[in-house]
């Protein structure tokens, strides 16, 4: 398993930070990320071939599941990257076999996944009965053509309701799942002390945000752009359709670096020499890129 940071104090202590400090994360994310972009999108990608398995019948509802322990191997990853380290791929799965905290993690995605699908269904009442029979079940089996015919009304509510599921599963999680990682905490003891957190310092978050959605416009921008060339003919398309993931995939990254930094300062988890040794951190120096 991967170093992990020493904890100086076993006590829960949450630091509240002034409004900019928001801002700071933004840059600490982005200062992270430049140190080992390459390696930090190959484990983007790597995340996302792993959630693709979600659709897998059984094997999908373990990776539904197992978000939050994904999730803390890209934060782990932050944290070496922290340290001056070199990564391997591995470590995204190591938090799967981290012993008791799988159970945690695994509990968590049930919990976060049922707050997204009773959020979700709250905000869709009623929406089946604006939505045609034919065209419903056109929908149910894959017509993509169909989508087209939505009322960009019911189009709306439906992006809306997801936001709102994603929002809430993600407010709970976002110091939750490095609570549980880096502090070894109890699940109730990391949802609550994370949302607590939050609302503590709800000013350097909410300027984070802000900074966050005036990153997000002209990275929208530009895939919107290169979204129109999708269709272009040969190798072009394939172009496109691979810098659209990968600018993607960077700003999600944006999101996992804030997340780290935040909960380093809020927690105050220094980046130090962990005391269980080197392990595989520097050992596995050049096995994540050929």
């Amino acid at each position: 398993m991967p170093d992990q940071p020493s904890i100086a104090s076993p006590a829960l202590r949450i630091k509240v930070l002034p409004a900019r400090q928001g801002i700071a994360w933004l840059a600490q994310a982005l200062a992270l990320i430049r140190a080992q972009p390459a390696r930090l999108l190959f484990l983007a990608v790597l995340l996302q071939l792993v959630l693709g398995l979600s659709r897998v019948p059984v094997l999908g509802l373990f990776v539904i599941l197992a978000v939050p322990a994904l999730s803390a191997g890209v934060l782990q990853a932050f944290w070496l990257v922290a340290m001056g380290k070199r990564f391997a791929a591995t470590v995204l799965l190591a938090p799967l076999l981290a012993g008791a905290k799988i159970g945690r993690f695994m509990a968590m995605g049930a919990i976060l996944f049922a707050v997204a699908i009773v959020s979700v269904s709250v905000m869709l009442s009623g929406s089946q009965d604006l939505l045609p029979q034919e065209l419903l079940a056109r929908i149910e089996q894959g017509d993509a053509a169909a989508l087209g015919e939505l009322d960009p009304e019911l189009v709306m509510r439906f992006a809306y309701a997801i936001a709102v599921g994603v929002g809430l599963s993600g407010t709970l999680s976002y110091l939750a799942i490095p609570l549980v990682w880096f502090r070894d905490e109890k699940l109730f003891v990391s949802l609550i002390s994370g949302c607590r957190a939050m609302m503590l310092n709800w000013r350097p978050f909410t300027l984070l945000a802000l900074g966050l959605v005036l990153l997000l416009i002209p990275v929208a921008f530009f895939i919107a752009i290169l979204y129109q060339l999708v269709d272009a003919p040969g190798a072009l398309s394939v172009l496109v359709v691979g810098l659209i993931m990968l600018i993607a995939l960077a700003f999600q990254l944006v999101v996992f670096g804030t997340q780290f930094c935040s909960f380093q300062d809020i927690y105050e988890i220094e980046a130090v020499q962990p005391e269980t040794g080197d392990s595989d951190s520097e050992g596995s120096d050049g096995q994540l890129l050929a």
